[in-house]
């Protein structure tokens, strides 16, 4: 009930504007001790240093544009090219997850920095998947 009225003071237009939002778990000592490491720090720089430059050449002609954070609603219908099936994946979101028009454009946003992160030209099912799992407080978990 405490965590359900918290939720509440946080308005739906503010939580809009907040491009990801996910819950974050306690961590399980055996995941802390455990000796399987991640990708190292210097490997994931080096993806995301890629993907910006990716960015920075895709947004050349925009000069209010310079990530895909900052994509306007014209630059996302122009610039971020959304897969059939991904768009269908987007369709249901709206319907069934009542996604707003705001929170459809920061999911194709997050989604198309999810495709840049694998170097992928457009955006698809898995990378609108992801982004979508990335709007936790737009769905109903804490009721």
């Amino acid at each position: 009930m405490q965590i359900q009225n918290y939720r509440s003071r946080i308005s739906g237009p503010l939580l809009d504007r907040i491009d990801i939002h996910i819950e974050v778990p306690t961590v399980r000592y055996q995941d802390m001790s455990s000796l399987q490491r991640g990708d190292a720090s210097s490997v994931i720089r080096e993806r995301v240093a890629t993907a910006r430059k990716m960015q920075h050449a895709r947004f050349k002609g925009h000069p209010r544009v310079s990530c895909n954070a900052a994509m306007g609603a014209k630059e996302v219908q122009a610039l971020a090219a959304v897969e059939t099936d991904a768009q269908d994946l987007l369709k249901m979101a709206m319907t069934e997850m009542n996604f707003s028009a705001r929170a459809y454009d920061r999911v194709i946003k997050v989604a198309r920095t999810i495709a840049d992160m694998e170097g992928a030209a457009t955006i698809g099912q898995k990378h609108v998947s992801e982004a979508i799992q990335y709007r936790t407080l737009d769905r109903n978990l804490w009721v």
